[in-house]
């Protein structure tokens, strides 16, 4: 099979989920349900904590960025798949698909960041009560923000480029639902060694260094809150992080199962399958863990729903 340029290529296959075309109208409905819910939930976050100033705190300002990230993945992944199947196509352009990819690649680094920086947060915050103000001003806080988006979006960046220089066989057909560099890598006939290296280097730094973090500020935070003396102290402590615990624990633990599932599954189909459960499900159960499991948050949305009632 004879490789050709990729200036030839001019569209990939994303084959989806599922072939049966009896299945294809519940995929439809079913992702276009956790797409509205995410999209809705998370918008509905943001709109809580903005319209809120006693919940303007750095813990909310970076709940609100990680939403916004919850809601640009899922955009950048779903809307597509639902079109292709609405539509009968299975048809991506090139150029599209590096986009995906690209920006898939941001949002997921970004928010590797944003959960480190969430955990650093309750680690100042449990750790040195006294001096969180000091420590966790705004300025502080934007340039974490500012900083990690630069990062990914360099990373992302040279990534993408890599993905330049690739030729292609002829089979073009993607068992995926939406772009992920790795299973463009595998289409290539090109060398891709480097191209393998430098992805488990950006996956050891971009994912290992964020979590690295956050299993410190956990270490910490756990080991100061069995010191202290009451009973309530310690129940605070740990209330104070259970939601954020729960997104890291979802996000982290999906992301796991899909690397065991490339690993050990000789299926395609089903690794696609496994892959929705980090690209899709944490960005729809994140806005239910904090609002159900946060006092602030349930207060400012009763506060709200209160003042539209109001006006309406």
């Amino acid at each position: 099979m004879e490789p050709r340029n990729q200036t030839a290529v001019s569209e990939f296959l994303l084959l989806g989920l599922t072939d049966d075309p009896a299945l294809q109208p519940i995929v439809f409905e079913l992702f276009l349900s956790m797409y509205l819910v995410t999209v809705l939930g998370n918008l509905l976050i943001i709109l809580v904590i903005g319209s809120d100033s006693h919940i303007h705190t750095p813990m909310y300002f970076f709940l609100s960025n990680l939403s916004f990230t919850d809601i640009s993945l899922s955009t950048i992944t779903v809307p597509k798949m639902l079109v292709n199947i609405q539509r009968q196509s299975k048809i991506i352009s090139y150029t599209s698909y590096l986009t995906q990819v690209y920006f898939a690649l941001v949002f997921l680094e970004w928010k590797n960041f944003l959960l480190a920086a969430m955990a650093y947060d309750h680690y100042v915050a449990i750790c040195h009560p006294l001096r969180y103000t000091v420590i966790m001003k705004l300025h502080l806080c934007v340039l974490m923000i500012l900083f990690s988006l630069c990062i990914s979006f360099m990373d992302a960046l040279l990534l993408s480029l890599r993905l330049l220089r690739l030729s292609f066989c002829t089979n073009l057909e993607i068992p995926h639902f939406f772009c992920e560099i790795a299973q463009m890598i595998k289409l290539s006939c090109s060398d891709t060694l480097i191209d393998n290296i430098l992805i488990y280097i950006a996956a050891c730094i971009f994912g290992g260094l964020p979590l690295s973090g956050i299993i410190f500020s956990y270490t910490h935070i756990v080991s100061s809150a069995l010191r202290m003396p009451s009973t309530e102290g310690k129940h605070k402590a740990f209330y104070t992080c259970v939601s954020h615990l729960s997104v890291v624990s979802l996000f982290y633990g999906a992301a796991f199962g899909v690397y065991i599932s490339n690993e050990v599954s000789d299926s395609p189909r089903k690794t696609s399958v496994a892959s929705v459960m980090y690209s899709v499900v944490p960005q729809m159960l994140n806005p239910f863990i904090y609002s159900l499991r946060n006092r602030d948050m349930k207060e400012a949305l009763r506060k709200l729903i209160s003042r539209t009632a109001s006006l309406l």
